[in-house]
């Protein structure tokens, strides 16, 4: 919902919106509820919306996947407590993507571990439609046919999303229970998949894989100015006499407006402003940017299975209830 300092104080801010911030042990919550006054005022949908971050997560970090697998189960709790499932409810879980593209395989990967695991006792039923591009036909008329067919009391859907922040590339979760406009993130927009069209609840579960091109130019000059930034305020500073070193920690929260006569007005522009310029720029190119980390093989196949983990735990909740 949120992805720049000044969009975090708007919120804040907002009638309508109500924003909180947690801690598990490494991995920082994001807890954002919007009611109707607050989706006109930030224009989104009405409903909750979850981020879990470990900024410091690496392929390698199981303590981090771990207590992401653990936060993930609570916000499934969260999100979910109004609906009071039992073990007689069915339970549709969607994998959306492209599974022969890494960076979209997110969700066909899920259900593939899922169907691995599944048991004929699980309120699971798990499906993978595949993207239009393949199929021919729209992902969310799949859904909805399958929806009509089964009557699932919930439709949790996976997928793999675009983010607007490099920060948050594979270190993020994000839920919601707004549900989820398919391609949107990369411009290719689909048939919207929620309560508000299918008439049953709809839960998002969505993972940071790619960035666009101007949001990463976007962020590399952004840690350009800390970086500089930070080594003036370092030289002012008596400790910098001492060092021995050249290497820089750069402050987060240092203030940008000392490189203005080098770099100027511009330092002072809002972040999205300068995205926006970006986007503008960039958009005249034949070809349209996306990045992914040169790791993604490893980051699909590791959410995959947390995810699953995740679900599977959760799941099992349900059933002795």
């Amino acid at each position: 919902v949120h992805k720049t300092k000044e969009q975090k104080e708007k919120l804040e801010h907002t009638d309508g919106v109500v924003f909180k911030e947690e801690q598990f042990k490494r991995v920082q919550i994001t807890k954002v509820t919007v009611n109707d006054e607050g989706a006109r005022e930030v224009n989104k949908a009405k409903g909750e919306y979850i981020t879990l971050s470990v900024p410091t997560l690496t392929i390698e970090d199981e303590q981090g996947l771990q207590q992401l697998e653990k936060s993930v189960i609570h916000a499934l709790d969260d999100l979910h407590s109004r609906l009071k499932l039992s073990s007689k409810d069915k339970i549709l879980i969607i994998g959306l993507g492209n599974k022969t593209i890494t960076p979209d395989a997110v969700g066909p990967l899920t259900i593939d571990a899922l169907q691995k695991e599944n048991s004929p006792e699980s309120n699971f039923i798990l499906f993978a439609p595949g993207v239009t591009g393949q199929t021919g036909y729209e992902t969310g008329d799949f859904v909805a046919a399958l929806a009509e067919k089964i009557k699932p009391k919930l439709i949790i859907v996976i997928d793999a999303l675009a983010t607007r922040s490099t920060e948050r590339l594979c270190k993020t979760i994000q839920l919601t229970n707004t549900g989820i406009h398919p391609g949107s993130g990369v411009g290719n927009e689909r048939k919207e998949i929620s309560e508000t069209s299918l008439g049953i609840p709809v839960t998002a579960i969505g993972i940071p894989t790619v960035v666009g091109g101007p949001v990463l130019v976007s962020d590399a000059i952004d840690r350009v100015f800390k970086s500089i930034a930070t080594r003036i305020q370092e030289k002012k500073s008596p400790s910098s006499k001492l060092s021995v070193t050249s290497n820089i920690t750069i402050d987060e929260n240092v203030d940008v407006s000392v490189t203005q006569s080098i770099f100027g007005e511009w330092v002072n522009w809002p972040k999205e402003e300068r995205e926006q310029l970006l986007h503008e720029v960039l958009s005249s190119s034949v070809e349209r940017l996306i990045v992914t980390p040169k790791e993604i093989d490893i980051w699909t196949v590791q959410y995959s299975i947390l995810l699953t983990n995740s679900l599977f735990k959760w799941g099992k909740k349900i059933q002795h209830k």
